[in-house]
Order: structure tokens, then C-alpha cells, then sequence
């Protein structure tokens, strides 16, 4: 335990909860990813999709993993954070965020009236995606203040839209 909270520089106890949390999160996608590849397949219902699920489900864990730890080290000098652990928190944030805007938009076209049944689905993904934008920058911003990190997302924020041209919002 001592060396966890050394490599992501851990003073207080309740600050495990990121790392914790992130390797929860990060065993369940592995797990939801190898769930969708039987779905693919076909595997379900059969004799190997649990066999299939346990062998496959810690592997998956173990090459994300890796790769998070890649990440954190290709975004520690230029991500301004006073402490490791806030990293975690904020690559759940995006997590989060990605995923969350993504399951809002659906409900939200639909709701406008424009279903994949009722337009071509080229005008359908565009607006979709039109609004996956403007969700996701609001959703960023709040997620990350209910993570403690507001400010890193405001100036995230900030800073993306400006190179989008929209930087006079915050002139």
C-alpha cells in the first residue's frame, strides 16, 4: 500500500479512492469490451463464453493498464497538476464524459424528432455528433468540478476552444 500511495503521491487516505476507482473502471471496460467481442462472435449462450470471459477479461485488464500508464507518462509535463492522483481523476473525467455525452445525445436527437428512421444516416450522425459537442464541454466542466478538478477542465476548456476560434467567449 505504501508503494501505491509513493507512485501517485498520496497524502491523505481518502485520495486512494482514484486509483481504486480507476482500476475498477478500467476492469470493467476491459471486461465490457471482451463481453461485446463474444456478442460478436456468437460465443454467447455456449459452453466457453465464461471460460472465454475470465481468461480473456484479466488480460485485456493487464494491456490497458499498461497503456493508462503510458498515457500518464506521455501527459505528466504537460498536464498541470500538483499531484499524480489528480491524473487519474482526470482521465475519469474524460472517461466519463466521452461516454456520458455519447449515451445523451441519442435520447436528445430523439427527442428533436430526428430518428435514424426518419433521416438519412449521414444527417443523422452529423447531428448527432453536432450535438455530442456542446454536451461534452458542458458535461467536462462539471464532471471535473464534481472530481475536484474544475480548474484544470476550465482552462482545458479554455484553451480548446480558443484554438477551435471560438476564444473570444473568453477574452
Amino acid at each position: 500500500m505504501q508503494k501505491l500511495k509513493q507512485r501517485w503521491e498520496i497524502q491523505k487516505n481518502w485520495q486512494l479512492l482514484f486509483p481504486i476507482l480507476g482500476a475498477m473502471l478500467t476492469l470493467f471496460t476491459a471486461y465490457a469490451i471482451v463481453q461485446g467481442f463474444v456478442n460478436a462472435f456468437g460465443f454467447e449462450g455456449h459452453n466457453y463464453e465464461w471460460p472465454v470471459l475470465f481468461v480473456a477479461t484479466p488480460i485485456l485488464y493487464y494491456f490497458l493498464v499498461k497503456f493508462f500508464i503510458w498515457c500518464f507518462k506521455k501527459v505528466e509535463n504537460k498536464w498541470k497538476v500538483d499531484y499524480k492522483w489528480e491524473m487519474i481523476a482526470i482521465f475519469i473525467v474524460f472517461a466519463i464524459t466521452g461516454s456520458l455525452s455519447g449515451k445523451l445525445a441519442d435520447p436528445l436527437v430523439h427527442w428533436i424528432g430526428l430518428d435514424s428512421e426518419n433521416v438519412h444516416s449521414t444527417i443523422y450522425w452529423a447531428l448527432r455528433i453536432l450535438l455530442i459537442f456542446p454536451i461534452y464541454q458542458i458535461l467536462l466542466v462539471f464532471i471535473g468540478w464534481l472530481f475536484g478538478q474544475y480548474q484544470f477542465f476550465w482552462d482545458f476548456e479554455k484553451k480548446m476552444l480558443k484554438r477551435m476560434g471560438l476564444g473570444a467567449f473568453f477574452s
